[in-house]
Order: C-alpha cells, then sequence, then structure tokens
C-alpha cells in the first residue's frame, strides 16, 4: 500500500466508524452469533491477489459485526 492508498483507506476507516458511531442505537445490543461462528467463514487459503479496502470493511461489518455487542459512548 503506498501513500494515497493508505490516505484512501484511512478516509474510508474514517467514514465507517463515525458512521457506526452515528447509528449505533439502531444495532443490536447483544450478538446473535453464537462462539465460534467466524471460523466456518474463513477462507482455508490465503487471497491470491490484494482486497480493496473498501471489501474488507464490507466484510467486517457482514462477518464481524454480527459478533460485537454494542457499547454506547457516554455523552
Amino acid at each position: 500500500m503506498d501513500g494515497e492508498q493508505f490516505k484512501k483507506a484511512s478516509a474510508e476507516l474514517s467514514e465507517y466508524i463515525v458512521n457506526y458511531l452515528n447509528n449505533i442505537r439502531e444495532r443490536r445490543v447483544l450478538s446473535n452469533v453464537e462462539p465460534g461462528y467466524l471460523r466456518s467463514l474463513l477462507p482455508e487459503q490465503l487471497p491470491d491477489k490484494p482486497e480493496k479496502f473498501s471489501d474488507i470493511l464490507k466484510d467486517v461489518e457482514k462477518f464481524i459485526m454480527p459478533g460485537i455487542l454494542r457499547v454506547i459512548p457516554y455523552s
């Protein structure tokens, strides 16, 4: 990842975090998955080519976030 790619990826991540915090009350409070659910979703091998960072963030939302507990920041 070169400097410009890093700059773009960090902006995407920042936007994702801001969106998460702005919409946190719409998310589930408790996880709706069983322990170990993610293991069966992981590929057997690493990808041959790098994935776009935007695709990685989509995977975070689709696969990781269902296992995360919602924490509302104090205001």
